[in-house]
């Protein structure tokens, strides 16, 4: 009886094991491909590009208990947090405070916009001063200053 306990055990370990030591889906290197002017950038304000230029190029590597890249991406413990948002919270409510300004600005069409279709979209809070926000398992936006900065797994 308890060699059969033994093999169903073992049965069972290997095959949940693997599974849970699979990394989360954003966990991985993330290249800095683009970015836009934000919708919510002053249109009537240049903006300085020097940050812009500096980033786009880098790489910004997820890890399990770091962020490594260009500052302000870097982070030594991250505490992260996967969540999923309505068009209006992400960019750190941006898209709601636009709307509170202007009853025009709608945060879906301005979602949709820079890419996102669902109508929940899922966030990576960071506990940095970044949160992460996905249109695909391979495409994320991440809102810095005024620009929208698109970051493509590799």
């Amino acid at each position: 009886m308890k060699l059969t306990y033994a093999i169903c055990l073992f049965a069972f370990l290997s095959r949940v094991g693997p599974a849970m030591a699979t990394d989360p889906f954003y966990v991985g290197s993330w290249t800095l491909t683009t970015a836009v002017a934000a919708p919510w950038a002053d249109p009537h304000r240049k903006s300085d590009d020097t940050e812009r230029a500096r980033l786009i190029g880098k790489t910004v590597v997820l890890k399990a208990r770091e962020i490594s890249g260009p500052r302000p991406f870097a982070c030594v413990k991250p505490q992260y947090k996967v969540t999923d948002y309505g068009p209006e919270m992400i960019f750190q409510g941006a898209f709601d405070e636009m709307q509170h300004a202007d009853a025009k600005a709608d945060p879906k069409a301005l979602a949709v916009s820079l890419g996102f279709t669902a109508a929940r979209i899922r966030t990576l809070e960071t506990g940095c001063e970044i949160d992460i926000h996905f249109v695909d398992d391979t495409t994320a936006e991440i809102g810095l200053n005024n620009y929208v900065y698109t970051l493509r797994k590799r």
